[in-house]
């Protein structure tokens, strides 16, 4: 008798867990982890407020599906693990689509392609293989696709890691790494092209190898949280046939940003 109670108290309590479950993930109240320091597409403005191409793009994929959203934000190296905790339900982050990523987390469907790059010092000649690099400091932010490149590729180099890109751009300039890796856009606008940057150049090849560098980048999700993830593809779809999407690339590039950014 007690034991069929306890049995009916259980399977009672498990349905009201999977009803709440239902009402809790109709996703109508989305929160995003965000970076807000990856210009162009993720920093603070001048009013503490973020801003950039991803938070535009955010916002409007939540317009687009109808949904009350809010931007939190966390340090790269910590996203994915913050994902997990549920901190947030998804990961708006310049975050590329790799099959090492897809084994911990789900993604959507790309919504920008970028090629990765080597910034260095204007002048410098430097020759970017194994050997060639050996014994140079090479910077990366910390648990990217360019950390694992240059931890597999340059072995024989130092490899610099930082919480923060902007942190690695003050090295650079310091002289206390030799070399950066860094997405060749978010290095173009974000340093090369401001006061900081001046005296710095790109070099070697684009890197754009998939078993590193992904297929582009896309929105991550718990893998159980498919009915989300399917929300946001029908919602970058649709923003990006409409001219949504278009009209916010437009404020930050001149160039199609949903393919691959153009050599430089």
């Amino acid at each position: 008798m007690i034991k069929t109670l306890l049995q009916r108290l259980t399977l009672a309590s498990l349905l009201a867990a999977a009803s709440t479950a239902a009402l809790a993930n109709d996703w109508t109240r989305i929160r995003i982890g965000v970076e807000g320091s990856y210009p162009p597409f993720s920093q603070v403005g001048p009013d503490g407020k973020l801003i950039g191409f991803e938070i535009e793009l955010a916002n409007a994929l939540c317009a687009e599906m109808k949904a009350q959203c809010t931007l939190v934000q966390q340090d790269f190296d910590g996203m994915i693990p913050a994902l997990q905790a549920r901190k947030f339900d998804m990961i708006m982050a310049s975050m590329s689509i790799t099959e090492e990523r897809r084994r911990s987390v789900d993604f959507s469907d790309k919504y920008y392609k970028t090629p990765n790059r080597f910034v260095v010092k204007a002048g410098t000649k430097f020759q970017f293989t194994t050997e060639g690099m050996k014994g140079r400091k090479i910077g990366v932010q910390r648990a990217t696709i360019n950390d694992r490149f240059v931890t597999d590729v340059f072995k024989q180099s130092e490899i610099v890691r930082y919480a923060k890109q902007d942190d690695a751009y003050l090295d650079l300039t310091a002289g206390r790494v030799d070399a950066l890796v860094v997405d060749g856009l978010a290095a173009e606008r974000g340093f090369l092209k401001t006061p900081a940057g001046k005296g710095f150049q790109f070099d070697g090849p684009l890197l754009v190898d998939p078993k590193y560098f992904g297929i582009g980048v896309g929105a991550a999700f718990r893998k159980q949280d498919a009915a989300l993830r399917d929300k946001v593809n029908a919602a970058i779809k649709a923003v990006r046939a409409n001219g949504t999407y278009q009209r916010i690339a437009a404020k930050y590039f001149d160039f199609d940003i949903y393919g691959d950014a153009p050599a430089k």
